[in-house]
């Protein structure tokens, strides 16, 4: 069980006749990073919010880092769990002139904006990871000056400043040019190869978004399991096209793999 990242049984979440999870039964070990795939409205964003305890299920049990959900306290559990998504992103609106330093610093109290008292230990650890993610020169820097990649890689160094066992990026790259997206997979990539770091989730519909480090894939479709398992048993043309429900061909290239419409 200390190995069990994540466990969820027969998972269903229902509303009203629709239903938008069916029956998922998912595990994640300890060493295994995972990309979920599938298209809008797959079920993508219930299932994490399912994982993080924001939805609770119809049927079914849930079991993350060890901890079954309805008998623990879902705040303790949530404080080992590090979520980057635009969603996230959006509720710094209201904060665009907190620095670099004051957001990662947030990430301790997993707060919007900057509340409890920081020590210089605190201080310390911030900057360290704002040097480590390739931003130190924002650390004063105001949100609202920086690019969408830095926005990205500030919200990343923030989700490191807890003591991280589970990362969750929910379709990080969305709204990054080329450049910029390659250059926050190639700091995921690095960042990710590290002892001692967290199991990741990553979830994305752009599937030349699967870095290296991802180990296995999770494929939904309406709400089912299409498939899931060891990525380069998983990702096959079959699969695919039954995820995205369109005609795909596929192509490895440096253990990423690129699609293009038949």
């Amino acid at each position: 069980m200390h190995d069990e990242i994540i466990s969820l049984e027969n998972v269903s979440v229902r509303r009203g006749d629709k239903y938008l999870l069916k029956n998922i039964s998912w595990q994640v070990q300890k060493g295994q990073n995972w990309a979920v795939l599938g298209l809008n409205g797959a079920g993508k964003t219930t299932l994490l919010k399912i994982v993080t305890c924001y939805l609770w299920p119809t049927f079914g049990t849930v079991d993350v880092l060890g901890n079954r959900y309805g008998k623990v306290n879902i705040q303790e559990v949530r404080t080992s769990i590090g979520w980057v998504s635009n969603a996230l992103d959006q509720q710094f609106q209201h904060h665009e002139g907190n620095t670099a330093l004051e957001i990662v610093l947030s990430g301790k109290y997993a707060s919007i904006g900057l509340y409890e008292h920081v020590s210089q230990e605190d201080v310390n650890r911030a900057t360290e990871l704002l040097e480590k993610f390739g931003i130190l020169h924002l650390t004063h820097a105001p949100l609202h000056a920086f690019s969408q990649g830095e926005r990205k890689k500030v919200l990343l160094a923030r989700a490191w400043m807890s003591e991280l066992k589970l990362l969750i990026l929910d379709e990080p790259c969305s709204g990054l040019d080329i450049y910029s997206r390659e250059e926050f997979l190639r700091t995921l990539e690095s960042i990710s190869k590290e002892d001692g770091g967290p199991t990741i989730l990553f979830v994305t519909h752009h599937i030349e978004e699967i870095l290296p480090s991802i180990t296995d894939v999770l494929l939904l479709h309406a709400g089912e399991v299409v498939d899931a398992g060891g990525k380069n048993k998983v990702i096959t043309e079959e699969n695919l096209e039954r995820t995205f429900q369109i005609p795909l061909r596929l192509r490895w290239e440096n253990d990423r793999v690129w699609v293009s419409v038949k």
